[in-house]
């Protein structure tokens, strides 16, 4: 399994509603339940409105487009990060998956998912 390191800094965001959102932005990752309305986007397109928000995030993207039927993909990254004490915020679009992790553990990461016997361009 190989990941890419995708640039830039991200905010993880709580908000009202997607009207203050340009969602045609490259990396911005919305989602709406019965209960929330969360926003993961580059940190220069965080919307002020915001009614929680964190910055500070770094970001992996799993290469490649990933079929339905592969299993354990999340769970292998998330385990390796684990096992090093990191926490992630994991984000999944049709094509493949996305974790982060605070930019403060972002090169502990790279070395942990090194390590675990990734491929981490």
């Amino acid at each position: 399994m190989r990941l890419e390191r995708v640039p830039g800094m991200f905010s993880i965001c709580k908000l009202t509603d997607f009207s203050a959102v340009d969602l045609s932005r490259p990396f911005c990752f919305a989602a709406r339940t019965d209960r929330e309305c969360s926003l993961v986007c580059p940190m220069e397109f965080a919307p002020e409105a915001a009614i929680e928000r964190d910055d500070g995030w770094r970001a992996f993207r799993v290469a490649g487009q990933l079929d339905f039927s592969l299993i354990g993909i999340l769970s292998r990254i998330s385990g390796i990060l684990a096992e090093a004490g990191i926490g992630i915020f994991a984000v999944s679009t049709f094509d493949t998956d996305y974790i982060l992790t605070r930019a403060e553990n972002y090169e502990r990461a790279l070395a942990a998912l090194r390590s675990g016997g990734l491929d981490v361009d």
